[in-house]
């Protein structure tokens, strides 16, 4: 999805998004593969609890996610086979968590076909824990997002629930954030969005979500991709950075307040329209070079 696509040209809002893909293509790797994979393998093995979690009801999930993944090529076959050699679900839970690119939830439908959060391995988070999450209702976990549960709840948990296997259904959400990343769990303690915050301070973090059906086990398999931009790639791209401030202007206190935004609001929006200036000494292309070179 372009920077322009991510934003649409309206007033923010919820929005229930989804273009049919494939969970091959979703979980295949892509540029910078084993960089991506030597940062997942670090923070496996330095806090695997941290990152990876698996209840035991959520084992038989996990067991269709790789079947249905080796069937459908996400999985090649040596990596299926270092899959079933691991002695354990939990070390198959990490063993995938260091195979695939992106993170990886597992969630089962229950009851009035309400989701459950079973497992997992997240180690790019976007502020938030996996550990906090584990165990809960859908609606609970969304239920710190102002109005998400109230908008679209019950048509998320409905079209999750009727998803047919073979297709990976996706969407993208962003937020904005101070730190180039991709590990921001909340015990990192990265630095947040304020009124002082400058132009190469910002960067739009950007989260491609897939979601597959696990039919035998009435289950979900979530895919989370993220990729960053700095905000001087916005502001450089007129009708991105029309969006992107359509879209903060609009949006309502409360989901502000929760994306981290209120206090940078006004500066960001400034920064967007060209109203501060770049450091002393960096013209524009000398910034988009600092930047990427940090």
């Amino acid at each position: 999805m372009t920077l322009t696509e991510l934003f649409p040209d309206d007033d923010y809002r919820f929005q229930m998004r989804f273009i049919r893909g494939s969970v091959t293509e979703f979980f295949s790797a892509g540029d910078g593969h084993a960089a991506l994979m030597a940062e997942r393998r670090h923070w496996l093995q330095t806090a695997s609890r941290r990152y990876a979690a698996l209840l035991p009801e959520g084992v038989p999930l996990l067991e269709e996610a790789i079947a249905m993944a080796s069937c459908g090529q996400a999985l090649s076959a040596a990596e299926t086979a270092l899959l079933r050699a691991k002695s354990s679900a939990w070390e198959q839970c990490l063993a995938l968590g260091e195979i695939w690119e992106p993170d990886y939830l597992l969630l089962q439908i229950e009851e009035a076909n309400h989701l459950r959060l079973l497992g997992g391995c997240v180690c790019f988070p976007s502020s938030w824990s996996l550990a906090e999450k584990m165990g809960r209702p859908l609606e609970l976990i969304h239920g710190v997002v102002p109005g998400l549960n109230e908008n679209l709840g019950q048509q998320i948990n409905v079209f999750l629930a009727r998803m047919k296997p073979g297709v990976a259904w996706q969407r993208s959400n962003w937020g904005l954030c101070r730190s180039p990343e991709l590990n921001q769990h909340p015990e990192r303690r990265l630095p947040r969005l304020d009124a002082a915050v400058r132009l190469e301070e910002v960067w739009l973090r950007g989260e491609d979500l897939a979601l597959a059906a696990l039919p035998r086990q009435r289950g979900v398999l979530f895919g989370i991709r993220i990729a960053l931009h700095p905000l001087a790639d916005i502001r450089n791209d007129a009708e991105a950075a029309r969006r992107l401030s359509r879209a903060l202007r609009t949006m309502p206190e409360a989901m502000a307040q929760y994306k981290n935004l209120a206090e940078a609001r006004s500066t960001i929006l400034n920064l967007l329209a060209g109203s501060v200036t770049a450091p002393h000494g960096l013209g524009k292309c000398g910034l988009i070079n600092a930047i990427h070179n940090s």
